[in-house]
This record gives C-alpha cells, sequence and structure tokens, in this order.
C-alpha cells in the first residue's frame, strides 16, 4: 500500500481556546487543588528550592506561572491567545507578582541558552505536524541553559487507544461541551470534531492532537538533545507502566 502526506484536519484556534469558553468548561481540570498539586510536583521534580529562570510555553491564564513567582522564580510565560494573557496579567497584579508574559508561538521562539527550567503543562504539545512539533522540542532545547530541565505531560497513546470512547459530554447547567473521537492510525493523531452548546448557541470547534508512544517521544527528545531522565503516571509521580493513561515527562538538556 502507497501511502502519500497525510493532510492535517481543521483545527480552529480561535474556538478551542476561547478563554471564556475554556475556563467554563474546564473549571474542574484546572482549579486551584488541582495547580496546588502540580506546582508541588514541579518543586521536587525539577529540584526548585532555589529561585530560577523559568519559561511556562502555553501559559494560558497563569495559573502555573504566577504560583511559581510566588515562590521567588523569574517567570516568563507565552501563550498565542491575548485573553489569557490578559487575565494572567490581571491575577500577577492581584497577587502582587510580577512575570512577564508575551503573545508568541511555541514554533517561533528565539531563546538561547536562558532559562534554568521550561515547562509545557495541560497537553499543550502536539497540536502541530510532526514537523512543527519536533521544531517546538528543537526550540525548547536551545531555550534551556545546559543541564536544564524540561516537563511536559502528555496522553499515553498506548492506553488511550485501548479504551477511547467515541464521544464524551460535559454538562454545565443547559450548557454542553460535546466531544466526538476517531483516531487516524496513519497521522497518529485524535480528530475531535468538537461541538459547543452554550446560552442556546452552538459553535463546532474541530481540532487535532499528535499522540506519541513513550518510544516515539523519547526519541525525539532524544534528537533533540534533550533525553529523557524520569517518566509518570501522573502529578503524585506514580511510576509509569503500560496502564498509565498520561505520561509526565521531565527531560534534560545535554550538558556542554
Amino acid at each position: 500500500m502507497k501511502l502519500t502526506k497525510t493532510k492535517l484536519p481543521p483545527f480552529d484556534f480561535r474556538g478551542v481556546f476561547n478563554p471564556s469558553d475554556y475556563l467554563y468548561f474546564y473549571a474542574n481540570s484546572i482549579s486551584d487543588e488541582v495547580t496546588r498539586m502540580q506546582v508541588d510536583f514541579l518543586i521536587g521534580q525539577l529540584n526548585l528550592e532555589r529561585p530560577m529562570k523559568i519559561l511556562d510555553l502555553a501559559c494560558g491564564h497563569g495559573r502555573h506561572a504566577n504560583q511559581l513567582a510566588k515562590l521567588g522564580h523569574q517567570v516568563t510565560g507565552i501563550d498565542l491567545m491575548p485573553g489569557f494573557l490578559k487575565i494572567a496579567n490581571q491575577d500577577a497584579r492581584k497577587n502582587g507578582v510580577k512575570v512577564i508574559y508575551l503573545k508568541g508561538d511555541m514554533r517561533h521562539l528565539t531563546f538561547q541558552n536562558e532559562f534554568d527550567r521550561v515547562i509545557l503543562m495541560f497537553t499543550a504539545f502536539g497540536y502541530f505536524s510532526d514537523e512543527e512539533n519536533y521544531l517546538v522540542l528543537q526550540n525548547v532545547a536551545r531555550a534551556l541553559k545546559p543541564g536544564g530541565l524540561f516537563c511536559f505531560d502528555t496522553h499515553n497513546r498506548d492506553m488511550i487507544l485501548k479504551g477511547m470512547i467515541p464521544y464524551a459530554v460535559v454538562e454545565k447547567g443547559k450548557d454542553l461541551l460535546i466531544d466526538r473521537h476517531e483516531f487516524n492510525s496513519i497521522s497518529g493523531r485524535l480528530i475531535n470534531r468538537r461541538i459547543i452548546i452554550r446560552n442556546g448557541r452552538r459553535k463546532d470547534t474541530p481540532f487535532f492532537v499528535r499522540f506519541y508512544s513513550y518510544t516515539e517521544i523519547a526519541r525525539l527528545l532524544k534528537k533533540a538533545g534533550i533525553p529523557i531522565k524520569a517518566v509518570y503516571s501522573d502529578w503524585q509521580a506514580r511510576p509509569f507502566t503500560s496502564e498509565s493513561r498520561r505520561m509526565i515527562i521531565i527531560a534534560e538538556k545535554n550538558k556542554l
């Protein structure tokens, strides 16, 4: 069978990452309690006992960046959505912390050996072509100082496919977020033809996420110069196994 280059499906970035809908439907997944647990994980696994320079990619509304700044770290947050950055800045001022927030695309970073740590949280990796996803990892490697650490979380493709369901619904009052899933085995992408019904109005916000196996992501990170140092299944730092739904990866930039 002859394989041709897979055409990427539609991706409505503005719809999927609309701050109002996102914060409304994902409230439980990004609660203060969840954020505290994730920050505690970062402190322990990234050795953040002393002040460091940290880059928070796809920082969203600043829930990690602002908490890390409270602890004395020098944090830069980058996101593509101005609405999230506005909320992040407001929260930083409210909490009396200083974070540098920049509108930007993780595919176009220009930092060179600048950060002690880079974080990319809440499945924010895998939204581009394979070449661009790898470019993101290369950009992270360039941004890190030698010996610096990179933490990101993503789905474990092997486990997700075992129990994948064709749809999932989040219901809040009369409002609905409906995810309609299908997996493309050739491209390795979960395609989600999402429908949002809120205040009686329907919005279609399709998107896709590239799912990687551990072997695939380990190979890419090693090639980019930031091989895996540790991998966990959850924010309690439990060991990664074939039954883990997530991969929380700590990678370390090669030392000179």
